[in-house]
This record gives C-alpha cells, structure tokens and sequence, in this order.
C-alpha cells in the first residue's frame, strides 16, 4: 500500500461542463482532481492503493453509477464513493448509500458541499487506509507466535493469571512467564490492555490497535 501518495479526487460525469467546474472546485480547494466521462475510462485508471474519493454520476453511460458502485464493491475498492444526482434519482441514492455509498449530492451541486464533502471522504479514506494497514501489521505479528505462545496468548487475554496458565498448560510459572514476555515483544504491545485490543482485532478482522 502506498502511504506516501497524494489523495486525488475521481471525478466521474459524462457532461464535459459539469466535469470542468468540478474539478476546477476541487482543485481551488487544494486537491489533486482527475476526470473521466465513461466508468470504461475510470475503471482503467483504478489503483486501488492511491488513496483519495470518487465523485459519482448517478447517470452514465456504459453503467449506472449504482452498477459501478457495485462493482467497485466487488473488486474490492474501499474508495469513498460520493454521489451527484438530479431529484429524480433519489430512490436510487437512497439504495447506494444503504450498499455503502459516503455521501450524495443534489444537482446543481453547491462549491462549499462539494469541498465539505471531498474534505470528510479524503479524511475517512485515510482512516480506513490506516485501519487495514494496522491491522495487516498485526496480523503478520500474529503469525511469528509459535504455537505454544499463541496457547499462552489466549489465555492471557482471557484473564487467566500466569499459575492458572502454568496448570492449565502443564507448565512451570517460569515458563509461562517467558512466553508472556516473547509474546509482549512480538507483538509490539506497550502494555496487557494494548495486547488484549490487538487480539480482538486479530479475532474480528476489524478495528483499531
């Protein structure tokens, strides 16, 4: 995953005029912005470890932008996807955002939404990067323990005091106790509630060390 890439705002509409100001108002604020007027033409350019936002037509050529939503999901991209759409197309955002959509826009966008909009997907973009990366760190943590540690380990985060572990596994308090310590600095952890976070994480796949 590339950390040190600059965030850029996809901007997917197949009107040429709105495409423009868009991204002439997404550039004002400071961002990196790239337009597409065809999904055929964005989907070619994906990268999925180039962090930033993708603003959506509803309406496109080739696909919805619902159908492309879809199939980011299914290849998956975790780009926040902000929609723009006419009235009419309510209904459809409303199926969007239950699949997972960050946020929608009605036409004719207004600038300070727009830019309020870029700034919390960027934002929630770098968190979720961040998220997986923590998480990938400590999966690979996880599997330096040997087997006996990770015995050790769930006992530890289970409460279970080093005597209690000691009988249980049919070892000395001695032993137990080396194993606490080569599983504290495998892992990284600066204290047992940090060990016991990174365990749930390992346990759920999701969350924050």
């Amino acid at each position: 995953m590339n950390k040190t890439a600059h965030p850029v705002v996809h901007i997917l509409d197949d009107d040429d005029e709105v495409r423009d100001v868009l991204s002439a108002v997404v550039q004002a604020a400071g961002h990196v912005a790239v337009s597409y007027g065809r999904p055929s033409q964005f989907l070619e350019k994906l990268d999925h470890t180039q962090p930033g936002t993708l603003i959506l037509d509803v309406r496109l050529p080739e696909m919805s932008g619902l159908e492309l939503q879809r199939h980011l999901i299914r290849i998956g991209s975790i780009l926040p996807v902000i929609l723009i759409t006419n009235h009419a197309d309510i209904p459809m955002v409303v199926e969007a955002m239950r699949e997972g959509a960050f946020d929608f826009l009605e036409k004719p966008v207004r600038h300070q939404d727009l830019i309020e909009r870029v700034n919390a997907a960027v934002k929630k973009d770098a968190q979720n990067r961040e998220s997986i990366r923590r998480h990938a760190d400590i999966r690979s943590r996880f599997l330096t323990l040997s087997a006996r540690e990770k015995e050790v380990l769930q006992l530890v985060v289970d409460g279970r005091a080093n005597k209690v572990i000691a009988l249980d596994l049919g070892l000395s308090e001695r032993t137990v106790e080396v194993h606490r310590g080569n599983i504290m600095d495998k892992m990284g952890a600066h204290s047992l509630a940090h060990l016991v976070r990174m365990h749930m994480i390992i346990q759920s796949g999701v969350g924050h060390a």
